[in-house]
């Protein structure tokens, strides 16, 4: 099912992790339908996630993206691990909009280490930005969702439905965010507010695409290359994929914020290149 041009006309969004990445491909995918999409990131360094993560120039080329497209956006600068900071920017954009109408939250980090070597800051972190970081948005812009309607999308992924070795701590915060937006799904069912999940597999971003994550598979390579990392990855694919475009997020959530999602709460989207065909 295709999104319709235009159906969004009027409504507010707001994306976290929208510097790059999924992020950035939903936020277009929003602005392109026609809603006032706010960019949300944290554009800063972090102290456990073996990679770089968005800067303020990727923001910054978020919102030209748009611009470019014809769209309208707003880019703000939010820590979503901070309880204070993510409820005054909701309130702020609820103040300049007059309600918040979707909710998508693709801010996250992933890192890995056996339990036994996980620190007590990778763990924190992991579960302060990737599992209450989701829980403070959800509860700073619920009560700017009013007159009956409302989407959220919470993005979690494939290692949110399994164990995955070394990866315990991003797993575990995963898992969470699926419960967590359940649980919000019964609590808002009869109030016209929908709350989904996405769980998507590997995908062609900055999260994927470093050294240290193809080290994680490919321990046998010294400094492995995307083109020598990607036959292995196809090969944990049942689809012989590799990984998927961020795109392919951007529909799920396509699906799920107008009204062909009108029916839809509670539910889980797996874009997981066949994964789910191996889980219960």
């Amino acid at each position: 099912m295709h999104a319709a041009k235009g159906d969004l006309d009027g409504r507010t969004a707001i994306v976290t992790g929208a510097a790059r990445g999924q992020g950035r491909a939903v936020a277009r995918a929003l602005a392109r339908r026609g809603a006032v999409v706010w960019l949300a990131d944290l554009c800063a360094p972090s102290d456990t996630a073996p990679y770089p993560l968005s800067t303020g120039d990727d923001l910054t080329e978020t919102a030209r993206l748009i611009d470019a497209e014809g769209g309208r956006c707003h880019t703000a600068v939010v820590d979503v691990r901070g309880s204070a900071a993510v409820t005054a920017f909701a309130d702020s954009v609820a103040g300049q909009s007059g309600r918040i109408d979707i909710l998508v939250t693709c801010a996250g980090i992933v890192g890995f280490a056996p339990v036994t070597e996980l620190t007590d800051a990778m763990w924190s972190d992991m579960l302060a930005t990737n599992l209450s970081g989701t829980f403070h948005c959800l509860r700073a812009v619920l009560p700017h969702m009013t007159g009956g309607w409302g989407r959220i999308v919470a993005i979690s992924s494939m290692s949110g439905r399994q164990g995955t070795p070394n990866l315990a701590h991003y797993s575990a915060s995963k898992w969470g965010v699926i419960g967590l937006v359940k649980s919000v799904a019964l609590e808002y069912a009869e109030t016209g507010i929908t709350a989904n999940v996405v769980c998507p597999t590997n995908v062609d971003t900055p999260m994927l695409h470093n050294p240290a994550l193809y080290s994680l598979f490919a321990p046998d390579l010294d400094n492995p290359t995307r083109e020598e990392v990607e036959p292995r990855y196809a090969r944990m694919s049942p689809m012989r994929i590799p990984w998927c475009p961020p795109e392919a997020v951007a529909d799920a959530v396509d699906h799920l914020v107008g009204e062909s999602g009108r029916y839809v709460t509670g539910s889980v989207i797996d874009v997981g290149l066949g994964g789910a065909a191996r889980m219960p």
